[in-house]
Order: structure tokens, then C-alpha cells, then sequence
């Protein structure tokens, strides 16, 4: 008996992954929902001011959900004979109550428009997504993962002690996807990060950039550092797209020397502030936009990071304000970082870069994306 149930738990553990991988029969689903039916058609005819006609609106949401669009045919055929039954068993209470008149309960017509306009509309969602081949069950799921891969791809690789980093990106309009993100990647003593923002924002830049963040965390680190944005300019111009244009900061560190070098492609300056002179330095590196044209040259600007000193790195929704010069904005933000950054001890500075969007940019309609690295 043992072996007996091991096997059939395994066997309903095995049906139910496959179900909502999509792979699996919809059959246990279309029987608890065609169950369904005909108990609320019970509860209606028992405790109608409970149980309403309309009432079946959710067995028949929750098929357009979770069944194909053939079975999900079957479970709409169950509900309308259970309405038409509803309907039979009223009319037949109110012709022979005393009253007729006063008799409340009964299948109106606007009750059969809802659930019939729910019906369609179910099965138009449930024939779309066969059509692209997703069932809802994994479509979010895939999305997540999406979300979830693009973070974690922005993750910057564990540092040696003396060195930090803090990152923040925020979509704009609140939305989960966003036009601006980041890869890194570590290979010995040398950190490269790129900050890069597509065209577009929020949603209509999101397809393009979980395209590009993976393109581009394939080539981090597997190219030499000077032929990362020419590649990356390459892989723009092939995908042809009407608005296919990207910017991209690529930074270069040794974490032994603290020497770093920029490019850029057509992105904001870094900014870096030299603890000793308490002052920032604006690093701007010369290169054309991804995506414009071939053959591109990016020429990088170098530094060097010492101890207390921090390099900031952002896209443009932290620093463009309308009506006035970039300049401005990105006065605005370094002094900002001076007092969340600078003068915070580098133990408390965690969560500076989201402090720094939250103090400069929170209400901006704008993808938004920072970047901090100080040496200890």
C-alpha cells in the first residue's frame, strides 16, 4: 500500500507540474469547473438572493483561464444549460406562487448579457493564447523570469574588500519593464559594467531591451574591453529596428590599482568625486550613438578611483529637466549624491542610489537608472 500511494502521489505531483508548465491534460480542471455549474444552479434555486444567475460569470472566468480553447467550448455548453435550467425552474416558482407579481427571483435578460459577453470574451483570451502557443499558467511565469534574469544580470559580481557599489532602476510610470538596464560581469581584478538605455520607455522600450541585456551580457567579458561597444553597435544595426537606437556606458575597473577607463556611446558622462578634493570630476567619453551607423569609433577617458572617491554612472531620466540645459540637471545630481553619498559612512551607504532617485527624480515620466562604485 505503501508503494501504492508513493506512486500515485508522484503521479499527481507529475500531472500537476506539467499542467502548469502547459504540457499537461486540462481534464481535472474542465471536471472541478463542470461541477461547479450545476452547484451554483442548486444554490440558486435554493438560496436565490445568494447565489445569483450571474453567479456562473466565475466558472466561466476561471475556464477562459484555464482550460483550451476546444474544452473550454464544453464548459460554456454546461453553463448556458444550467442559466436555461435556472430560467425553467423560476418561471415555473413564479407561475405558481400566489403572486406572480411580486416574485423577484428569475433569469433576466441583462443576467444572460453578462455572462454570454464574459463567455466571449474568455474564449477570444483563451484562442490568443494558443495562438501564440503560452498558456496563462506559464506566460507569467515567463515574464518574471524575464524580470527576474534581467536583475540578475545587472547584479555586479562580488567586489574584494574596500570596494562597494549600490544600484537602482526604476521604470517609468511604476511599469515592471524598463528601457534602461545593466549587465556586469567580473573576470580577475577586472570589473566591467555597462549602463545602457533603449530608445523608447517603459513597456515599448522593454521588449527591446530584454533583447539587447541578453545580447549584451554574452559579449561582457568575453570580448577585450575596447571591442565590447563596436560589437554592440553591430548588433543594433542588424536588427533593423524602426527605433533602434541605444545609448551605453561601458565601464572598465581593476580592483587592484583602482584605474578605470570609460567609452561611451552616445551616454551621460560618469561623474567622479575625488574624496581629497572634495570635488566631482565630470568624465566624458566621445562615441556615437548603437545602432546608427557602421564602422563607429568610441574613444574612452580614464581615471583613477582612490580611496573615499566615487564614480557615479545614470541615464538620462535622473538629470533631463524640461526647458533647461543638461548641464543644469546634472549639477542638481551631483550635489545630491554629496549629501546621500559623500558624506554618508561608506557602512550606511547601501540603498544611497535608490535614496538618490527618491530625492532627484521620483516623479520624472522617465526610465531611470544609477550606478555608484567608491573605494574604501
Amino acid at each position: 500500500m505503501r508503494t501504492a500511494l508513493y506512486r500515485a502521489r508522484r503521479r499527481l505531483r507529475r500531472t500537476g507540474v506539467d499542467y502548469f508548465r502547459g504540457d499537461g491534460a486540462d481534464w481535472w480542471a474542465f471536471a472541478a469547473l463542470a461541477l461547479a455549474v450545476p452547484l451554483l444552479v442548486l444554490l440558486n434555486i435554493l438560496v436565490p438572493d445568494w447565489a445569483p444567475p450571474t453567479a456562473l460569470v466565475l466558472p466561466v472566468l476561471a475556464g477562459a483561464l484555464l482550460l483550451r480553447p476546444g474544452t473550454l467550448v464544453l464548459l460554456y455548453a454546461a453553463a448556458a444549460a444550467g442559466l436555461i435550467t435556472e430560467s425553467l425552474v423560476h418561471t415555473g416558482e413564479r407561475v405558481a406562487s400566489p403572486q406572480p407579481e411580486a416574485y423577484a427571483h428569475g433569469v433576466t435578460p441583462g443576467a444572460a448579457l453578462v455572462v454570454g459577453a464574459v463567455g466571449v470574451a474568455g474564449l477570444l483570451v483563451a484562442q490568443f493564447r494558443r495562438r501564440i502557443g503560452v498558456p496563462w499558467r506559464g506566460g507569467s511565469t515567463m515574464l518574471f523570469d524575464l524580470r527576474e534574469r534581467i536583475r540578475v544580470q545587472g547584479r555586479v559580481p562580488q567586489l574584494p574588500d574596500g570596494w562597494h557599489t549600490d544600484t537602482a532602476l526604476r521604470p517609468a510610470g511604476g511599469q515592471s519593464f524598463s528601457g534602461d538596464f545593466m549587465v556586469a560581469a567580473r573576470t580577475g581584478p577586472v570589473l566591467e559594467v555597462v549602463l545602457a538605455d533603449v530608445s523608447g520607455k517603459g513597456m515599448d522600450a522593454g521588449s527591446r531591451a530584454l533583447l539587447l541585456s541578453g545580447a549584451f551580457g554574452g559579449l561582457l567579458g568575453s570580448l577585450p574591453a575596447h571591442d565590447f561597444l563596436p560589437a554592440a553597435n553591430g548588433y543594433l544595426l542588424r536588427q533593423d529596428w524602426e527605433e533602434g537606437f541605444a545609448t551605453a556606458v561601458h565601464l572598465v575597473l581593476d580592483l587592484d590599482t583602482g584605474e578605470y577607463e570609460l567609452l561611451s556611446a552616445g551616454h551621460l558622462p560618469g561623474m567622479h568625486r575625488l574624496a581629497g578634493a572634495g570635488h566631482w570630476e565630470v568624465k566624458e567619453a566621445e562615441g556615437p550613438l548603437l545602432g546608427v551607423y557602421d564602422g563607429a569609433k568610441f574613444e574612452g577617458v580614464r581615471g583613477t578611483l582612490g580611496p573615499g572617491d566615487v564614480l557615479m554612472l545614470c541615464t538620462d531620466g535622473m538629470v533631463e529637466i524640461p526647458g533647461r540645459d543638461l548641464g543644469e540637471g546634472m549639477d542638481r545630481l551631483m550635489g545630491e549624491a554629496d549629501r546621500l553619498v559623500a558624506t554618508i559612512p561608506a557602512a550606511g551607504r547601501p540603498g544611497a542610489a535608490v535614496r538618490l532617485i527618491d530625492s532627484v527624480a521620483k516623479h520624472v515620466n522617465d526610465d531611470r537608472a544609477v550606478l555608484l562604485v567608491w573605494r574604501r
